[in-house]
């Protein structure tokens, strides 16, 4: 997995976050909790941190749900 700077992730387009909506604006999209997944590597990663942000109380269910079908998704189109 690449590791993204602040400006390639400022740079990606809303759909390629696990949370498009909070990643509208380019400085939403340099902030944490949006879950980048421009590839596998981070697709990974999104799974695995949301699964720990979910069992911290920082993420809902059908937040998490939705996290893991697009990084499934991601992972299954590679």
């Amino acid at each position: 997995m690449a590791k993204l700077t602040a400006k390639q992730r400022a740079n990606l387009e809303p759909k390629d976050f696990g949370l498009p909506e909070k990643a509208r604006t380019e400085d939403a999209r340099k902030e944490t909790g949006n879950y980048p997944m421009p590839d596998r590597g981070h697709a990974i990663s999104a799974k695995r941190l949301s699964k720990l942000e979910k069992e911290r109380g920082n993420l809902t269910k059908d937040e998490l749900d939705r996290i893991n079908r697009k990084a499934d998704k991601i992972l299954k189109d590679d």
